[in-house]
């Protein structure tokens, strides 16, 4: 049998969930909950709070790759004038 890693502290059962999601998602206290079928993950449910942090940390993230990408490029002096 193999597990599987459920990536959230909160779940909730799919029939569950179908039921009232609104409910779960007001119980979830604006935290991640790993909605399950047959005892395994479908989907997280992510209140819109938490999601728009995600993808502002993945922007982050991408500049942070792009910034040592570009450390060992050659620098151009400009004075703000040509700009």
């Amino acid at each position: 049998m193999a597990m599987e890693t459920i990536l959230s502290d909160l779940s909730v059962s799919m029939t569950e969930f179908k039921k009232n999601p609104n409910e779960a998602l007001r119980e979830s206290g604006g935290r991640a909950v790993a909605v399950l079928s047959h005892n395994k993950p479908a989907f997280y449910m992510v209140p819109p709070e938490r999601y728009e942090a995600m993808l502002e940390e993945l922007d982050d993230l991408a500049l942070v790759r792009l910034v040592k990408e570009r450390q060992s490029e050659k620098s151009v002096e400009v004075s703000l004038d040509d700009l």
